[in-house]
């Protein structure tokens, strides 16, 4: 079966978008998935997005990772938006509902500002840091962080099964002003560094923005610039957290999903 798809980015997480309301993956989704992900075999991204209907919002966002899990994505979702203006289902405001909950946005040209859910706390581990926002995060401050080893470092903490029985995306954070920072992302589900990670660069931004006093933080990622606002609450949580950056259609195609489960074994690793 060939289905009509949409490649978005924002700032470098690539994701393919499908339009729920005319095709379905059906019971073989997770194998489908792995295959349109796939940057040898298939389309290639970070993770797919599907938009389907939902009483009570404009669409609901169906985020998988490029391994077929579920999560939330913060960058995706920003894409999310911008694709469901090109299909014509919000204009400049909407209301949908992801794994995390309902999420407002608002979109104005490629530029889209999401409200994030409400952070509880901040929580030390040793010298860094874990925060969840929609997604778990690992923190690091580190120096020198074009050379640091993202990668190695990564991948060791993700698989921390003592610590992170489920897996954790592993964030590495080099200060650059009061109100600015640079961020690299080991990400769970893509394992590998990211381009960019946008329930990342929230959680980063929201341990540096304590630290510094500031409730404004701008985040330099491989892949672009993001803006990441909040309000800290008297018990040490955040509330009214606003990811801000740019979301862009980059191609649209047909693509046929694969039949049989002998070519899904030959899929190899991503």
């Amino acid at each position: 079966m060939d289905i009509k798809f949409y490649k978005y980015q924002g700032t470098g997480n690539d994701f393919i978008m499908l339009d729920g309301r005319e095709y379905s993956l059906g019971e073989d989704a997770i194998h489908q998935i792995k295959f349109l992900c796939h940057r040898k075999f298939g389309i290639g991204a970070d993770g797919l997005i599907i938009l389907q209907e939902k009483e009570g919002y404009d669409f609901e966002m169906c985020y998988y990772n490029a391994d077929g899990s579920q999560s939330m994505c913060g960058n995706g979702a920003r894409c999310a938006v911008a694709f469901a203006a090109f299909l014509g289902i919000i204009s400049e405001k909407t209301v949908f509902l992801a794994i995390d909950g309902p999420h407002h946005a608002r979109i104005s040209g490629d530029w889209v500002e999401l409200e994030m859910g409400d952070v509880q706390k901040v929580q030390p581990v040793g010298e860094d840091f874990f925060v969840d926002t929609g997604s778990p995060h690992h923190i690091v401050f580190v120096d020198q962080l074009q050379q640091f080893d993202v990668l190695g470092r990564g991948k060791k903490i993700r698989h921390d099964v003592q610590r992170y029985p489920k897996g954790t995306n592993v964030n590495f954070v080099q200060g650059l002003a009061k109100n600015h920072i640079q961020v690299r992302t080991f990400e769970r589900g893509v394992e590998d560094e990211t381009l960019s990670c946008g329930t990342g660069v929230t959680a980063c931004a929201l341990v540096y923005g304590a630290q510094q006093q500031q409730n404004s933080i701008k985040i330099t990622t491989l892949g672009g610039n993001l803006e990441v606002r909040f309000n800290e609450d008297n018990n040490g949580g955040f509330k009214n957290i606003i990811l801000a950056g740019p979301a862009r259609q980059v191609f649209s195609g047909n693509i046929a999903l694969i039949p049989e489960v002998k070519e899904k074994e030959n899929l190899g690793q991503r």
